[in-house]
């Protein structure tokens, strides 16, 4: 094992003992970038509102001051850019790609920012996408960032593993929904993220209930909501829970995310910074 193991995000899992004595040399849009927390949102299976999460996560940490990017690792089904409005396409300079950026300053890179029509299918292997992914965080100028987001696609396939493996991720959000069938995926996923030693910033419900719009009774659809004991019982930080509301769900089809208000999302996301800020002491 080479003095560069130790550092490698892929020691845990690497059986060559080929790895280069130094790391790659950083390209052009690595140098003009200068990303400060690496979070990877993540969920055990699809349909729990991650890329929602992911979105509304951006949002509320911009709105405390900091600067954020989404990476779209969801290659197949892209959502990111409709739920911001984005409907230019990325462009390119002598350093690298340039990312979209919203109305408020978030910048997102993803595969929909590149294909002619949004509804064109992305019908690719998984050693397409994954090299895909790995060029989003390569040949993209993300420039100064506080958080970049990866919204990674459901389960514990190709795309979560390169990303585990190749980005400097700084730590991981997980998102579940109250179905005891989320409950048992999402413990996969916790445990995946265990074995590659990444730290966990903690869990987010998200569906826990709907509130009745003429007497706001806690209408709790998918059953009880157990994220927080889920959490104790994987000992992992509990960052809140979201319930569903239609409201939003119009904002994202408009792609005017940033307009929607949400006391339950701006929670989380002061959860998440004390959170990451305690585990960098």
């Amino acid at each position: 094992m080479s003095d560069a193991c130790g550092s490698c995000p892929s020691a845990s899992s690497c059986t060559t003992g080929s790895c280069p004595s130094t790391q790659p040399e950083k390209t052009k849009a690595q140098q003009a970038s200068n990303i400060k927390n690496v979070i990877a949102v993540m969920s055990g299976k699809g349909g729990v509102g991650k890329s929602s999460v992911t979105s509304m996560l951006a949002v509320s940490l911009m709105r405390q001051g900091f600067k954020v990017g989404i990476l779209d690792a969801d290659i197949t089904g892209p959502s990111i850019p409709r739920i911001f409005g984005l409907r230019d396409k990325a462009n390119m300079n002598e350093v690298g790609v340039i990312p979209g950026e919203t109305s408020h300053g978030i910048k997102v890179m993803s595969l929909n920012l590149m294909i002619p029509n949004e509804d064109d299918p992305v019908i690719w292997r998984g050693s397409i996408i994954t090299q895909l992914v790995q060029q989003f965080w390569t040949d993209v100028v993300w420039g100064e960032l506080d958080y970049l987001l990866i919204d990674l696609p459901p389960g514990t396939g190709d795309v979560p593993i390169t990303v585990m493996q190749s980005l400097p991720v700084s730590g991981v959000v997980i998102v579940t929904s109250p179905q005891q069938l989320a409950g048992m995926i999402v413990r996969k996923a916790i445990n995946m993220v265990k074995k590659y030693d990444a730290t966990i910033y903690g869990l987010v419900e998200n569906m826990a209930y709907v509130a009745c719009p003429q007497c706001e009774e806690r209408i709790e659809i998918f059953g009880k909501p157990h994220g927080e004991a889920e959490a104790a019982q994987n000992e992992i930080p509990y960052l809140g829970q979201l319930p569903i509301d239609p409201v939003l769900a119009t904002m994202s089809d408009l792609g005017k995310i940033e307009d929607y208000e949400s006391a339950g999302f701006a929670q989380i996301a002061r959860n998440l910074a004390e959170v990451i800020q305690e585990k960098q002491k």
